[in-house]
This record gives C-alpha cells, sequence and structure tokens, in this order.
C-alpha cells in the first residue's frame, strides 16, 4: 500500500483523542478487553525468569500495532479480538522478521536508556522502589527522594525515553502497511513525527492535561468523601480507559502523517 507523508495542523492533536474516545465508545468492552489481554500476558512473561523482561519489551511496538489494527475494524463495524496482535506475524516472512527485529531494537534500546539511567542516579531509584514495597518509614522515604541523582536519573529515563517513542511511534505500521524495511521504517516514522511536530506537541500537551485532571479530580473526590484509601481502586480504571483511548488515537496519527486511507464520516455525530 502506498503511504505519502503529509503535514497536519496542530489542532489534528486534539481530534486525534477525540477519534480515540469515538472508537473505543463503538466497542468499549472489545477495547478494553484486549488492554486486558495484553497485560495479562505481560504479567505472564515477567513471570519467566531472565527472559520475560527482554520478551515484553520486544512485544510493545505489536501492542500499538494490535491497536491500530483493531481500531481500523471497528471503523470498518467489525469486532476486534485478541487475533489483531498475532495478525502482524502472520504477513509475509520478510514483514515478520521485520516486525521481530524491530521489537527487539526497541527491546535493547529500551534496556541501555535502563543501565544509563541506574548509572546517572547510582541506584537511588531502585532504593526508591524499594523502600517504598516495603512500606519504610515515611522519613526514610523522603530522605530517598530528596537524593539530588534521582532527579537527573528521572531526567535521563524521561529524555530518553520521549526520544526512543519518535522512530517507534509509526514503525510498526510502516512494516506492517506500507512493506518498510525496519532502517525505512524508523526513518520513516522520524520525518512524520518531525513533519507534524505541534500537532504531536499539542497531543501531548493535552494527555499530560487529561491525566494530572483526572488524578487530582480524583484525589479531590476521595478527599471530599473521606475515601483516600479507596483512591487507588478509583484511579486504576480510569487509568485503564485513557490507556486503552490513547491506544486507540494511534491510529489516528499514522493516517494523518501518512495520508493512509480511513472511513470520511469518522467525525460525523453517528460515530
Amino acid at each position: 500500500m502506498l503511504l505519502h507523508l503529509q503535514t497536519v495542523p496542530a489542532r489534528n492533536g486534539l481530534l486525534w483523542i477525540r477519534h480515540g474516545l469515538k472508537v473505543f465508545r463503538r466497542k468499549p468492552l472489545a477495547m478494553a478487553g484486549l488492554l486486558s489481554v495484553f497485560l495479562f500476558i505481560a504479567f505472564a512473561l515477567l513471570l519467566l525468569p531472565g527472559v520475560g523482561i527482554m520478551l515484553l519489551l520486544m512485544a510493545m511496538p505489536i501492542l500499538s500495532l494490535g491497536f491500530m489494527l483493531a481500531t481500523h475494524l471497528v471503523l470498518q463495524d467489525q469486532l476486534p479480538t485478541a487475533a489483531v496482535f498475532a495478525a502482524p506475524l502472520k504477513l509475509t516472512p520478510q514483514r515478520r522478521n521485520s516486525q521481530l527485529l524491530l521489537g527487539a531494537c526497541y527491546a535493547l534500546a529500551t534496556i541501555a536508556i535502563g543501565l544509563l539511567s541506574e548509572w546517572i542516579d547510582g541506584g537511588s531509584f531502585e532504593a526508591l522502589q524499594r523502600l517504598v514495597l516495603e512500606n519504610a518509614s515515611a522519613d526514610k522515604v523522603a530522605a530517598a527522594a530528596a537524593d539530588p541523582r534521582l532527579f537527573w536519573g528521572a531526567v535521563t529515563r524521561l529524555s530518553l525515553a520521549a526520544l526512543l517513542s519518535v522512530p517507534f511511534w509509526h514503525a510498526p505500521a510502516l512494516i506492517h502497511w506500507g512493506g518498510q524495511g525496519v532502517l525505512q521504517a524508523l526513518f520513516s516514522s522520524t520525518l512524520g513525527i518531525w513533519r507534524n511536530r505541534a500537532a504531536f506537541a499539542y497531543n501531548g500537551l493535552l494527555w499530560a492535561a487529561l491525566v494530572i485532571g483526572v488524578g487530582v479530580a480524583a484525589s479531590l473526590l476521595s478527599a471530599l468523601l473521606g475515601l483516600g484509601q479507596m483512591l487507588p481502586l478509583l484511579v486504576m480504571p480510569l487509568g485503564l480507559l485513557m490507556t486503552t483511548v490513547f491506544y486507540a488515537s494511534l491510529y489516528f496519527t499514522f493516517i494523518d502523517c501518512f495520508m493512509f486511507g480511513a472511513p470520511k464520516d469518522i467525525l460525523t455525530e453517528k460515530n
């Protein structure tokens, strides 16, 4: 399939979220079920000693592509199933091998970022996590959080993770629908996001505002009702819902950047 790189206005960053929400509203149980299936698979992989984390990281590009395929099916009034996660590996051997190589590259790069960040923070992040899991006293947790190395380690993690997401954002879809090789897909994805950086920046700011807004609203509501201990139970389903909508919106970032065909009535009220 021929894909053509194009530039869209910044306001499309909002449209992507709206479209993702509309897709979720069409098939809420199916879309939420896909995320649940992947989370179950992720938990199972983490139980595997040694290779579990590597396999999970390799599967992350397939997760994003699987949701793109699911969104594509929903727009055609079809019911997506967990088969969307296996579909990218059932095309030609060349595309299957490219997807596997892409996943391996993503996993190795993510592990490298983690090792570099851990070297910069001197293990302070891991120490803080251990204290929290052990329910240590507030003084010990505060002292660990005050370690200046923790800040620079966090900056390194977030910055490099954001940079890593750029070449891998569209790469799985470019391999699947465009038949591109790994290097070409990584380059095309980077170029697509650069050409539409205003829309992606706007989209990122909106998602950040939504996450913060939902967190603050949930905290205020639980405080007013005296249900502080119930806050995690309130935030978890909201987080899963927002995550599902986010993954559903990825399809629209792709079709906007590469002029991939989508139903023309996506904005109509019936959607």
